[in-house]
């Protein structure tokens, strides 16, 4: 089997993965599961049945990942880092799928784990997956930092995406460390809130800065 439709496999059961667990733990579970965990530690607890919008959520969005390069207007592109984007829509998956393990196991354990290391732990990892994926990332209107100064000229966005990869990757590695070792739940969300927008307005930034240095013919759309 090609390279290419093994990862369409993949994908595919890391998207219903979500979808068989609770099949399979459904009727056991507990008329109320716990959705919501706040700064303080506290849960909110909604009906057993939103456990379906949950995990049905994987799939529905394995579909439009699989839709979106389709119909974006530079869909060639794609195929220049369909490698990064395979990867990226897997890592999609196993998150998804992380975080109804999570809410399951938690409903059938409460307090087994602590919610807010984990999910932050993940959150974690995959901004360091998606600093190393960004670099590869060919203009496009779905994914990436698309704004109107890297999606007018390759340069910028391909300098944009460089810089974005290092931000996001050591982001994405502190956000990690501070997980494992920050106890308090207000610090560790104002520490990630500062984080995600030093990575965001600073590739911004600079797109705009890079973009205004082209000569008149270099701004041309490309």
């Amino acid at each position: 089997m090609k390279k290419k439709n093994l990862k369409t496999v993949l994908l595919w059961l890391l998207a219903l993965a979500p979808v068989v667990l609770t099949a399979l733990v459904y009727s056991k579970l507990p008329d109320q599961i716990p959705t919501n965990w706040d700064l303080n530690g506290s849960v909110a607890y909604s009906d057993r049945w939103q456990i379906w919008l949950i995990s049905g959520m994987s799939p529905f969005l394995a579909v439009m990942l699989r839709i979106l390069p389709k119909i974006d207007p530079r869909k060639r592109n794609y195929e220049k880092f369909q490698g990064a984007y395979d990867g990226f829509c897997i890592a999609m998956m196993l998150f998804l799928l992380a975080m109804t393990a999570v809410i399951l196991s938690e409903s059938f354990y409460p307090g087994r784990i602590s919610v807010s290391m984990v999910v932050t732990a993940l959150m974690g990892v995959l901004f360091v997956f998606l600093g190393n994926i960004m670099p590869k990332m060919k203009s496009n209107y779905f994914m990436g930092i698309k704004n109107p100064w890297t999606l007018s000229n390759t340069t910028v966005w391909n300098k944009t995406h460089r810089l974005a990869g290092m931000l996001w990757f050591a982001g994405g590695l502190v956000i990690l460390i501070s997980a494992l070792l920050i106890k308090s739940g207000s610090l560790l969300f104002w520490l990630i809130m500062a984080l995600v927008l030093v990575m965001t307005l600073i590739p911004t930034v600079m797109s705009y800065l890079w973009y205004q240095r082209l000569s008149p013919e270099e701004k041309e759309p490309r």
